[in-house]
Parts: C-alpha cells; sequence; structure tokens
C-alpha cells in the first residue's frame, strides 16, 4: 500500500508497525523450518519480481529479506513507524478525521485508515483443563522461544497444522522424546520443493519476460485447483487420491496410516505440503498421540485413557485466531459504534474491503479474501489497487470522505453466502479455522478464482458509494 501511494506521488502517509522488525508474519514467525507453502515466483510482488529465489518454497529469512529490500527499493523506509501499534482510532463526524490512539499514547489524526493487519498473527491456544498449572518452559509456534534447550528434553507437541508439520522434523532429532497429540489428521501432498540453480537465477535477472512467464505458469498451475474447491468433482478426487498414494508410500503400518487418514473430504481444512512430516513419526524416539487431552499437570499431560505423559516443554502448534479480526484494535465509526459489534451477527464488508458506517476506513485481507488455493499476495495486491481507486475518485470529485452503502454491502454478502453454501470449506464435513464456530459460515475464505476477485475489484464503481458527510442508506 505505501509503495503506490508513493509511486502515485501521495506523499502524506504513515505505516505503523507493532514488531521490531519489518516483514509481518515473516518477521513474527522464526520456529525451525518455516517457509512458505507457495511457489517463491507467485509469493512476491507482481512490480518487483525477485530473480534471486534460492528456492521454489523459500524460507522465512529469505522472504523476510526479500520485504526489507523492496522497502529499500521503493524509498518508504522513513514512513514505516516499528514497535507502534494501533490501540484506537475514533471517526470524528464534524472533522471527516480520524483520531488515532497509538500503543504508547500518542496520537495522530488521518483523514484516511487502511488497515494491513493480516490474520496470522494472533495465536490460538487449546481450552485443556489445568494449561495454567504447567511449570516447564511452554510457547506457541508463533513466539518460538529459541532460548529454550529442546536437547534430550521430553517435548510435547500439541496440533497439527500448518506450523506443526515444518517444525517438528526439525526439532524431532535434537527432543529426547518428542510426543505430538494430534486432534484430527491433515490432508499432506508431496512437496515438490528444489533449489533453484545459479544458471536459472541468472537468466531471470536477465530476461525479465522469461521470470514472468515463469511467474504466469505457477499461477495458472494453482489457479485451476479453485475448482476442486468450489464444487465435488475430477479435481478434488484427484487431490485426495495424491494425498492418500503419498501417506500409503511414507507409512507402511497400517494401523499407523489410519490414524493419519483424515475423515473429511479433501479441502475442507487447509491441505499441507510436505516431504519429511510422515518419516519423522517413525523415528524410535517420536509418538504420535490421538486420544485427547484429558488435562495437564505441573510436569505431564494426561490423556482421555488415563495414560500420563511425563513432558519437559510444551509447543503450542495450534494456530491463529484467524475469524477474530482486528482483535485487540478498538476501530469507533458513525454514532460510536464499535466494528466488533457491528460484525456481532456477521463479519462482513463490501468486496473485503469496506465496511457500512467506518467511512474512510478500508481493509486488505478484510473478510472473506483468504484464499485456499493460490497466492494471498495477488489479492493484497488488487485489494490496494482498488483503495487507490477510490482515493483517486475522491480527488477527482473533490470530496474528503466516502462510505460503501449499506445495500450494497449487504447484497455482496448474500452472494457471498450462497457462493460459500456448497464448496469444501462449509459442506467437507470438518470444522477448521476458516469457519466462524458461532455461526459456522466462514468469513476467511473467497469463494472464487483469483481471476474473478480481481476482475470485481478493478475500480470503484461510485454507484456503491455516499460522498461527503451524508449517511450511507
Amino acid at each position: 500500500m505505501a509503495m503506490k501511494l508513493r509511486g502515485a506521488g501521495m506523499n502524506s502517509f504513515l505505516v505503523i508497525e507493532k514488531s521490531e522488525g519489518i516483514g509481518g508474519t515473516w518477521w513474527e514467525n522464526r520456529y525451525p523450518g518455516c517457509a512458505c507453502d507457495i511457489p517463491s515466483h507467485l509469493y512476491s510482488f507482481s512490480f518487483d519480481l525477485n530473480p534471486k529465489w534460492s528456492r521454489m518454497f523459500a524460507g522465512r529469512k529469505e522472504i523476510q529479506e526479500y520485504l526489507e529490500e523492496s522497502v529499500d527499493r521503493h524509498g518508504i523506509r522513513d514512513r514505516i513507524r516499528l514497535k507502534t501499534q494501533l490501540r484506537e482510532a475514533v471517526w470524528d463526524e464534524d472533522a471527516g478525521l480520524w483520531h488515532a490512539t497509538l500503543g504508547d499514547g500518542a496520537t495522530v489524526d488521518a483523514r484516511v485508515i487502511v488497515s494491513g493487519m493480516g490474520a496470522l498473527h494472533v495465536p490460538r491456544y487449546p481450552e485443556i483443563r489445568g494449561i495454567e498449572r504447567f511449570e516447564g518452559a511452554s510457547f506457541h509456534s508463533a513466539t518460538w522461544d529459541s532460548t529454550v534447550d529442546l536437547t534430550g528434553k521430553d517435548v510435547a507437541v500439541i496440533g497439527t497444522g500448518a506450523s506443526s508439520i515444518q517444525f517438528v522434523p526439525e526439532i524431532a532429532a535434537q527432543a529426547g522424546r518428542l510426543r505430538l497429540f494430534q486432534r484430527t489428521a491433515p490432508w499432506i501432498v508431496p512437496k515438490l520443493d528444489h533449489a533453484i540453480g545459479e544458471r536459472w537465477r541468472s537468466r531471470f535477472g536477465r530476461i525479465p519476460g522469461l521470470m514472468r512467464a515463469y511467474r504466469t505458469l505457477l499461477f495458472w498451475m494453482l489457479e485451476i485447483r479453485v475448482l476442486g474447491f468450489l464444487k465435488k468433482g475430477w479435481l478434488r478426487r484427484q487431490g485426495e487420491k495424491e494425498a492418500r498414494k503419498h501417506l500409503a508410500a511414507q507409512v507402511t503400518d497400517p494401523e499407523m496410516r489410519a490414524r493419519l487418514t483424515p475423515t473429511y473430504e479433501f479441502g475442507c481444512k487447509r491441505v499441507l505440503i510436505s516431504n519429511d512430516f510422515y518419516p519423522t513419526l517413525a523415528r524410535e524416539n517420536v509418538e504420535l498421540i490421538t486420544e485427547p487431552i484429558q488435562e495437564m499437570c505441573a510436569h505431564s499431560i494426561v490423556t482421555g485413557d488415563g495414560i500420563e505423559r511425563p513432558v519437559d516443554v510444551v509447543i503450542y502448534g495450534t494456530g491463529f485466531r484467524v475469524t477474530d479480526m482486528l482483535l485487540g484494535t478498538r476501530i469507533v465509526g458513525r454514532d460510536g459504534v464499535e466494528i466488533h459489534d457491528a460484525w456481532k451477527e456477521r463479519v462482513a464488508a463490501f468486496l473485503g474491503i469496506t465496511v457500512a458506517g467506518f467511512p474512510n476506513f478500508f481493509l486488505l485481507l478484510g473478510p472473506n479474501t483468504g484464499l485456499g488455493h493460490n497466492s494471498v499476495v495477488l489479492m493484497i495486491e488488487a485489494q490496494v489497487r482498488y483503495v487507490m481507486s477510490c482515493l483517486g475518485m475522491m480527488q477527482r470529485r473533490g470530496q474528503r470522505v466516502m462510505e460503501v452503502r449499506e445495500t450494497s454491502q449487504r447484497r455482496f454478502a448474500e452472494r457471498i453466502r450462497e457462493k460459500l453454501a456448497g464448496t469444501v470449506w462449509i459442506a467437507g464435513g470438518c470444522r477448521s479455522w476458516y469457519q466462524d464456530q458461532r455461526t459456522g459460515e466462514s468469513p476467511v475464505v473467497w469463494p472464487g478464482s483469483v481471476v474473478d476477485y480481481r476482475r470485481q475489484t478493478r475500480s470503484a464503481s461510485a454507484g456503491d458509494y455516499l460522498f461527503g458527510k451524508g449517511r450511507a442508506t
């Protein structure tokens, strides 16, 4: 967003970042083996391609370095204030401004606020009886404590999601005993990872068109997969067949294979990629436990079958509070309405970007704009383009305020609900972080293709908005 503002000559902006460094989730997450599950050349800005990616699936350090370099290439570092959290933003109707209060108590007035808060930054901890009684070291994968020495320790890992299948193979050899507590088995397919040789990196650097063509190929290879998520058919069956074949090839024990086979449809939860997770479970010092956890004690975990296992360190690989958007931040719009109250019945935003009752407020990665099949960077770029279109529209019309009509937002929300109804995310037989546990609906995923979303967000339509200081109807 900052790069596009600067590129358009809009230089009166400030980026506030709660962390100590740039990179978002790639700054925060530092667990061993942390990497992206989208091909590197697609998980990058379309306007700032990187010929230097060293692997098909880049690790966190390389991604974070790329983001740092992009910041410097586009000259926005001086507009970023680190270690600064947005505590509250209140709309002033008379002034047509947002009054923002930062974490240190400082205040900032802004005509426009753009939220770039992603969904994967507030850790989710499991609800386990006695969790507070545990006296050993414990931490979430998103807040990895590198000062804790795992050598020879009895380590318990709770959860088998995207983070766990990356760090479990990395720490298994170090731990004396590693116990992996699985609530639900994930679908896992092979990770087609490989190093990108110097010859190809050189070609990509010398021939930008070749790199862009490669990126386009990757895009369409992933984009077609959305058909398998939207309805039952050949693609979904093929995905499940590939996952079952991968499991059978790497896990020879029938009983273990049964425990690792999901009971829900392929794609209902995030499909994971890994070549070393299943082999790790065959190590003598690794135990897969599928019995539910009954309680945690000072130095042990007790499962539902009454077995008590000693534990020195607990690592929570239990994901994030994805459906609790803008958690910890108070956004107050017209008539003193707080955004979480506006979202009490259903989390919704027009195109996932603008919310009725909250003028001059835009969301990046807002409701129903996450993906299960392609690079979310593509969605963010589409949203930034749309926000820039809105800002340009206000300038051209000589207006200081714009707000989405409630009718436009309601129609969009109903279309999303209808499209989601038959998808694997809702009807696939699982409970996942895609779903709001209160309603069973998904405020997270986009029920369509990236191509369709980019078409819908190509430019803002004045008919969906009211301008000036009038109230939306």
